[in-house]
């Protein structure tokens, strides 16, 4: 990435913009935040300690919570509605933490989701952004590909509200896309592997 980025524009001294914008995006794509890290962060003792050290007495923790399995979107609004549950999901919150080994495997239970699928197909679009960016990279299209390449900062959330932001970045992903290549766009456009 950093070697096509300076053979094309040569040395700057601004540095490799778009290779750093190129691995922070994909590190935000590549880390979400599933069902096993929601788990892991809940149940770790450093959580458990900074709210210890914040509330004196006799405390009970509840954690509100919408999964998938138990919650059906709301007709109206289309989000699963939260459920409070209180400490006894400690034990599953540190079970499913331990098990994050099957994340992307065929035993992982929530790998099959419509969200971990939109996930995985977003990093899979990202990658073929990429070689595009690549494939067309100049001096005179750099600022466009570096904006294409910070779209997924956009993406945030979980459930409902992350699919939300994903189909707005899609929509601008394609837009930018499309100045890169100079084009206007009329009609959808694909993502193309250089070569392929």
């Amino acid at each position: 990435m950093r070697q096509v980025e300076s053979d094309r524009l040569g040395r700057s001294a601004q540095g490799p913009r778009l290779a750093a914008a190129v691995a922070t995006n994909l590190f935000k794509l590549m880390a979400y935040k599933d069902e096993y890290e929601v788990a892991r962060l809940q149940a770790d003792p450093a959580f458990h300690e900074r709210i210890a050290g914040e509330f004196e007495g006799d405390y009970r923790l509840r954690f509100h919570l919408a999964p998938p399995v138990l919650s059906k979107p709301d007709p109206v609004t289309g989000r699963p509605p939260k459920r409070s549950f209180g400490p006894w999901i400690m034990p599953l919150f540190k079970g499913l933490a331990a098990m994050r080994f099957v994340r992307g495997t065929v035993f992982d239970p929530f790998g099959r989701t419509d969200e971990r699928r939109s996930e995985r197909a977003s990093i899979e679009f990202y990658e073929k952004l990429v070689d595009e960016i690549l494939a067309r990279l100049s001096p005179a299209n750099l600022d466009v590909a570096i904006e294409l390449a910070r779209t997924p900062e956009s993406i945030r959330g979980y459930g409902p509200i992350k699919e939300q932001n994903l189909k707005q970045t899609r929509s601008r992903q394609l837009l930018l896309l499309a100045r890169l290549r100079g084009e206007t766009p009329s009609a959808p456009i694909a993502i193309v592997r250089p070569g392929a």
